[in-house]
């Protein structure tokens, strides 16, 4: 086995295991690992499709938590974003963008983590559902990550952890979707990512699956933790990764 092959399956299997602890966070896990032996160009279309594959294979652990009524709003907001984040892919710095998202979740996740664990915000009703779902959909345009956004507004809801799972499972499914169909009407996806897709769906499965039997037996509280740490993680991902790029371009 060589070396990129080695690594781009040590970030499927990682990425996927946080993906069925969380229900997000595979391109932030995975393209930390895979940035040492891929290209961007590469690696993009290869996480988008990774998080889809691994939604999927969860599915079947998750799907009951299923809402229409709370997931229409962030699927409608973040379908008029997915394009936006594909075109403005010709225009803004995506390390830009990525760095001030990263800024955002330093800041914000430890205060989250200092509320109260029944605390629910209700303010702004189906309308702020909905730019949540629009923010997501512009990230996952962008970089292929939808997820952060509408997870830290769905926690902050206050939902049951199998609700809150069910519906942004639902949620990035339909993101990472448009995107990818998005790159391949806009000639993104060729052979080698092709290729890349198949290398990286079985390494992906079976950490998975396990991290979803990890969710499943966590209470709320510990979940809404787990979820916030996680972000703040991304966080710093987000930063690390873009923050260099971002100050060679000046």
């Amino acid at each position: 086995m060589d070396w990129t092959t080695a690594v781009v399956l040590t970030g499927a299997a990682a990425a996927g295991l946080a993906q069925g602890v969380s229900g997000f966070a595979f391109s932030l896990v995975a393209l930390s690992i895979w940035v040492w032996a891929i290209s961007p160009q590469l690696a993009g279309p290869m996480a988008v499709f990774g998080s889809l594959a691994g939604q999927i294979v969860t599915l079947p652990w998750v799907w009951r938590g299923f809402d229409l009524r709370l997931l229409l709003p962030l699927v409608t907001g973040g379908l008029l974003g997915v394009p936006l984040g594909i075109l403005l892919l010709h225009w803004l710095d995506p390390d830009l963008f990525k760095l001030m998202l990263g800024v955002f979740l330093l800041i914000y996740c430890p205060i989250a983590l200092t509320l109260p664990h029944d605390f629910k915000l209700h303010a702004g009703g189906r309308f702020a559902d909905g730019i949540a779902g629009f923010v997501g959909g512009v990230m996952g345009g962008l970089s292929g990550a939808s997820g952060p956004i509408p997870t830290l507004w769905t926690t902050l809801r206050g939902l049951a952890k199998e609700t809150q799972r069910g519906v942004l499972q639902a949620f990035n499914i339909s993101m990472h979707t448009a995107t990818l169909t998005g790159y391949a009407l806009t000639g993104t996806i060729d052979e080698a990512t092709l290729v890349m897709f198949a290398l990286i769906t079985p390494a992906l499965t079976i950490p998975a699956v396990i991290g979803v039997q990890i969710f499943r037996r966590m209470p709320t509280p510990a979940f809404r933790r787990l979820v916030l740490i996680f972000l703040f993680v991304s966080g710093l991902v987000l930063c690390a990764g873009s923050v260099g790029p971002f100050i060679r371009s000046l």
